[in-house]
């Protein structure tokens, strides 16, 4: 694990926790209305499980951040939809849709989204107020 040393640390891990969020969410609405043959097959949504990561592994340490500890599948299953002259249709004429809630997906993505801005908000204000400190020295 890298030292958490400062504030840009912490917001740069943060972010590309976020950013691992996106790339999901992404990939999910992307594959919204794939189809297989087989329920096995079928597109199942991804989400990112995220863990906290505390300066020098210590739980008590004054800095912490977070990172993607893995990416999962989620267990649920395809619906079952009826189209005998889909290519991929099996032998009683169904195809199996992935079963990725876009509604859902936009709203992880609004969320996602949001956090990576607060982030760069915070980097933003830092670096204002360090060129503000380091400009007051010239005066």
């Amino acid at each position: 694990m890298a030292d958490l040393k400062n504030v840009f640390d912490i917001a740069g891990r943060s972010m590309a926790a976020q950013m691992v969020r996106l790339n999901t969410v992404a990939s999910n609405i992307a594959n919204a209305e794939s189809r297989s043959g087989t329920p096995e097959g079928a597109y199942r949504p991804l989400r990112p499980v995220f863990q906290t990561v505390f300066e020098d592994g210590m739980r008590n340490a004054e800095r912490a951040s977070m990172e993607v500890r893995e990416v999962i599948s989620l267990n649920r299953d395809p619906q079952r939809v009826h189209e005998p002259g889909h290519p991929l249709a099996d032998d009683e004429g169904f195809v199996y849709v992935a079963p990725v809630d876009v509604n859902e997906e936009m709203v992880d993505m609004l969320e996602a989204s949001r956090q990576y801005q607060n982030n760069l908000e915070v980097v933003t204000t830092l670096r204002t107020l360090m060129l503000r400190t380091v400009n007051m020295g010239k005066s």
